[in-house]
């Protein structure tokens, strides 16, 4: 699904520079390449504060315990979506409220959001699936007129930039309240281990995240607030020093790629390739199909014998996991109907032309057959 050795071999008069810089430095917690990451991250997305941490995962939960939320308090968080976006609201004694997405986009939007207010609730978690914004603008005047926070997960488009009515832009995960993002190797921007990170324009807001994510401290032994120990790493923020250069460079190559699936599957009638939002660029973190016709998994089986990668993304709506039947939920057939039919095509910044129509014509012939 990713080329992570193709890209590595790219860039590797960087990225070992980058490295051996840190290993002969010898500051491997914070030092001076996990600042200038955040310092360029910051410049980049053209956000205040950037606050590195150890995952995606964290991210969001710093983000929750900065918003000195109470145990039972509401969260609105989509039911299409990866299980960390619900897991930190659950693990903080909060009520992950799942709401219906827009089987079009993926993404929830103010519409679906707005009837599941609730007097409890305090923050609404938009996700921006695969690599496109949700409607931010709705999002944010709803949350404005109900006094509530957002909290962006932003773990798969970075880089996207969302275009406001007036023509004002804003890159993804800087328009809420709070963004969240990770740098999982496989994602757009990722490291080669965990990493993850925090942003802001609040400045009380960073000030706390930044206290919670080390400890709970702004001065060494002295703990302000109940913390947890959250921090990106030396070795790879160097890593990430160097792409953060190329991330523009490998939106590009995604979108190319994902222009030439486009034209290729146009006349297929029983896929459907992605929607594009007028107000959104889409950086592809992932090429997700919709199959009709129950035939999604015949297709990945197909692909499969002939040793091309595809995965479901998600096989499971959050409100049929285990660990989260005591949270009620509404029915949710967009939700479930996507769990049934998406697949993700192989996309990425290194792949090949010859590849990528081996692909394309497994693809056609499965639907010829």
């Amino acid at each position: 699904m990713v080329d992570l050795i193709g890209q590595y071999q790219q860039i590797k008069e960087e990225i070992d520079l980058s490295i051996s810089e840190v290993l002969e430095s010898a500051h491997f917690i914070k030092g001076p390449k996990v600042a200038q990451f955040e310092k360029d991250l910051s410049e980049y997305l053209n956000v205040e504060h950037v606050i590195s941490c150890a995952n995606g995962t964290d991210a969001l939960q710093i983000a929750l315990m900065a918003l000195d939320l109470q145990e039972g308090d509401e969260v609105i968080v989509p039911s299409f979506t990866y299980v960390a976006t619900a897991e930190v609201i659950a693990l903080l004694k909060l009520t992950p409220v799942m709401v219906e997405v827009d089987p079009k986009t993926f993404n929830t939007n103010a519409k679906i959001i707005e009837k599941a207010i609730t007097s409890k609730t305090k923050v609404i978690v938009p996700v921006h699936l695969f690599g496109q914004c949700s409607d931010m603008e709705d999002i944010m005047s709803l949350a404005k007129e109900h006094d509530l926070y957002v909290v962006e997960d932003n773990a798969q488009a970075i880089g996207a930039d969302y275009t406001f009515r007036n023509g004002q832009k804003k890159k993804s995960g800087t328009i809420g309240h709070i963004g969240c993002t990770s740098f999982f190797p496989s994602k757009n921007l990722g490291c080669y281990g965990d990493g993850g990170a925090i942003y802001t324009d609040d400045n009380q807001l960073a000030e706390k995240i930044r206290m919670i994510a080390n400890h709970g401290q702004k001065k060494k032994y002295h703990h302000s607030v109940i913390g947890v120990n959250s921090r990106l790493d030396a070795i790879q923020a160097a890593v990430l020093n160097v792409k953060l250069k190329y991330l523009d460079e490998y939106s590009k190559a995604r979108q190319m790629v994902a222009q030439r699936y486009d034209e290729a599957f146009k006349d297929i009638d029983q896929i459907k390739t992605p929607f594009y939002q007028h107000n959104s660029t889409h950086v592809f973190h992932q090429y997700t199909l919709k199959v009709k016709d129950g035939r999604r998994d015949q297709l990945k089986e197909y692909l499969f014998s002939k040793g091309i990668p595809s995965m479901v993304y998600y096989p499971i709506p959050l409100f049929k996991q285990e660990a989260f039947q005591d949270f009620f939920v509404d029915q949710h057939p967009s939700t479930e109907e996507l769990c049934a039919s998406v697949l993700s095509l192989p996309i990425h910044t290194e792949i090949e032309r010859n590849t990528q129509y081996y692909i394309i014509e497994s693809v056609i012939e499965f639907f010829n057959d």
